[in-house]
């Protein structure tokens, strides 16, 4: 599904206008550990990526307030784009909130899960939790037919 998210710092991201590009999204929260260290990796492959071929967003999937997920996108040093899916019940940095009307869209169930939406829009690949890196890579080139 499209959707159009804002940044802690008010920017609109709409995934729409990443067509022609393999996407990786993740959906995370700030208080999961395994979240925080897949940023990690994700901050360093975001280094590695031709920027005309690839994009990486980050989507709050426990509907985190923009404060609490700009704090963790400083702390981390985190390049991409981080988006705010608000929700009833707002997550933070110590606890878990509820999911967003995107995040339920996507029917995320874990953090991290990760999506590639490929260059025509279409989802090319899902996985849940942790994963390497080089998987994730892997399913971007394999989104966009190069190897």
């Amino acid at each position: 599904p499209s959707f159009r998210l804002k940044t802690p710092v008010g920017e609109v991201v709409d995934l729409a206008r990443l067509r022609k590009k393999a996407v990786l999204i993740e959906f995370s929260a700030t208080w999961c550990p395994h979240c925080q260290a897949e940023t990690s990796h994700l901050v360093q492959l975001a280094k590695t990526l031709s920027p005309s071929r690839y994009a990486i967003v980050a989507v709050n999937g426990d509907g985190e307030t923009a404060p609490s997920l700009y704090a963790f996108d400083r702390y981390f040093a985190v390049p991409y784009p981080t988006l705010l899916d608000p929700s009833g019940q707002p997550g933070s940095f110590h606890a878990p909130g509820s999911p967003g009307k995107v995040t339920l869209s996507y029917g995320v169930r874990f953090f991290p899960t990760f999506y590639v939406i490929g260059p025509g829009g279409r989802i090319a690949w899902r996985g849940d939790k942790e994963l390497p890196d080089a998987l994730l890579l892997r399913e971007l080139r394999d989104a966009v037919g190069t190897h």
